[in-house]
């Protein structure tokens, strides 16, 4: 397999499973409540909601991807930081176990990146992240890690880092004589617009809920467009055409389904596989991964995602 690089958000997740209709009380009260399927930005959560999320996962997109890539058996790093309380939820130890290259991630004081992930009895996901440590990944960052980033067969980025923190990677990797195939995933959709007309983008993945917020940026993005549709499976648009359908499955939590189908296909494709043989082993592992709670503990191995997709 190839080399699969990963500069993003590391978090970790305070999941609470619960009712539609506590969803639709809860969306009531507070304006910035997310929407089914969204990932949205907040300075501050609520104290009065925590004993609503009470269970603990690690995550984050950059995390996420990444042990996604290492399960199909890339070769994964992750770029990112982590708070001075790491140790205390292990982050960097059970990525490790998970197969990631972690030894380029920073520390920085103050708390890891936090995720609040209400789930309904669907197992749909309404999302709301705390920047915490990812806010601090700057552009001397990724000036530390430059090489790392050039030397990617691909480099997976998503939107909960700091928007100039993006684009200073990508311009980076643009004055470069070589560089890597860079897989987008446009979330949260807030600011993405920016990062999506980078040159340096080639793929972006968005799902149903991204797509209509940033139709007018996709339609300008002259590379490549692969539609996440959750059940309804995965639309291509760009150089060739195609649609590939979801594998069915009962659905647990579908939190973090697009991450896996990221991360399956940044390896795909760093590897040489065919265009449309990867998106189909990325439908069949972000399916696959709805059917267990949490994202990274359910990332299913590429031997069952092989064995589901012939």
């Amino acid at each position: 397999m190839g080399r699969v690089v990963s500069l993003g958000s590391i978090n970790v997740d305070h999941v609470g499973y619960t009712s539609t209709e506590w969803i639709r009380e809860t969306a009531a009260a507070y304006d910035w409540f997310p929407a089914a399927g969204e990932t949205v930005r907040v300075a501050s959560f609520p104290d009065a909601l925590d004993a609503a999320y009470a269970e603990t996962h690690l995550g984050g997109k950059g995390a996420n991807q990444a042990v996604a890539a290492a399960a199909a058996g890339a070769d994964t790093s992750l770029l990112g930081m982590v708070g001075d309380d790491e140790a205390e939820y292990e982050v960097c130890e059970t990525l490790t176990r998970r197969g990631v290259d972690v030894n380029d991630v920073g520390r920085a004081d103050g708390p890891t990146g936090a995720a609040y992930v209400a789930v309904d009895e669907t197992g749909e996901n309404y999302i709301a992240i705390l920047a915490g440590a990812n806010g601090r990944v700057g552009e001397a960052y990724v000036d530390r890690h430059a090489e790392t980033l050039a030397t990617a067969d691909c480099l997976l980025v998503q939107n909960e880092l700091p928007a100039e923190t993006v684009r200073a990677a990508l311009d980076r990797l643009a004055v470069r004589d070589a560089r890597p195939l860079v897989v987008y995933d446009p979330a949260p959709a807030a600011g993405a617009a920016a990062i999506l007309a980078h040159d340096c983008v080639d793929v972006v993945t968005p799902n149903d809920g991204e797509y209509e917020a940033l139709r007018e940026a996709i339609a300008a993005f002259d590379g490549t467009v692969v539609r996440t549709r959750g059940a309804d499976g995965v639309v291509v648009r760009g150089e060739r055409r195609l649609a590939v359908a979801s594998p069915s499955v009962e659905p647990v939590d579908t939190t973090g389904a697009g991450d896996v189908f990221s991360g399956y296909l940044g390896a795909e494709l760093a590897a040489g596989t065919d265009f449309e043989r990867a998106v189909r082993l990325a439908t069949v592992a972000g399916a696959l991964s709805t059917e267990r709670e949490g994202v990274q503990a359910a990332v299913p191995s590429r031997e069952r995602v092989a064995a589901v997709a012939e």
